[in-house]
């Protein structure tokens, strides 16, 4: 049920609630039957609970979406500084892989393969991307594992990656102040 539903509603109910109100008094001065009094006043009772009931809800589900939106921007600003603290961890994971590749005395191309060969895409993937074709970067790839000594990608891959995955109860439990405020 939409918000504009439930106010009008509400607003029904209300109405309801008022007349049978004016009618009970003026029956009421008139000397009615109990009965009909009892009658209208249940009617205008259960009007005015349906339009207190209407009304409360309303106001809890604009509580419930003020929490929800407090949430949202908090889990945003979280992100935010996720991001920021993964991409200076990544920017030095990407320095001292490249330093790596320095060492094993890769060409430009060749340091470009073995990033994306690192990232997971496939020869194919990376023949399309850098527009040339799978034999090509098949015979780079041979290339950048016989300069490093490996026999293929799980071997070059396990060597940058094997000690990023630490034992959990490794893992740090505090992140530095100045990474931790929001920006």
């Amino acid at each position: 049920m939409t918000n504009q539903e439930k106010n009008l509603i509400a607003t029904i109910l209300l109405l309801v609630g008022l007349v049978a109100l004016i009618d009970l008094a003026t029956d009421a001065k008139s000397g009615t039957y109990w009965w009909h009094l009892f009658t209208e006043a249940l009617i205008a009772a259960i009007s005015l609970f349906g339009v207190f009931w209407l009304v409360k809800d309303n106001f809890q589900l604009k509580r419930k979406i003020q929490l929800e939106e407090q949430l949202s921007e908090d889990l945003r600003q979280q992100s935010k500084i996720w991001k920021k603290q993964a991409h200076n961890y990544l920017q030095g994971l990407s320095h001292s892989i490249n330093q790596q590749l320095n060492v094993w005395q890769l060409t430009n191309s060749e340091k470009e393969i073995a990033f994306l060969l690192l990232k997971g895409l496939s020869l194919r993937e990376i023949g399309q991307l850098r527009e040339t074709s799978e034999k090509t970067v098949r015979a780079q790839s041979t290339s950048i594992y016989a300069k490093a000594g490996f026999s293929g990608r799980s071997q070059l891959s396990a060597f940058f990656l094997e000690d990023l995955l630490l034992p959990q109860q490794d893992l740090p439990d505090i992140v530095p102040p100045e990474e931790s405020s929001p920006n």
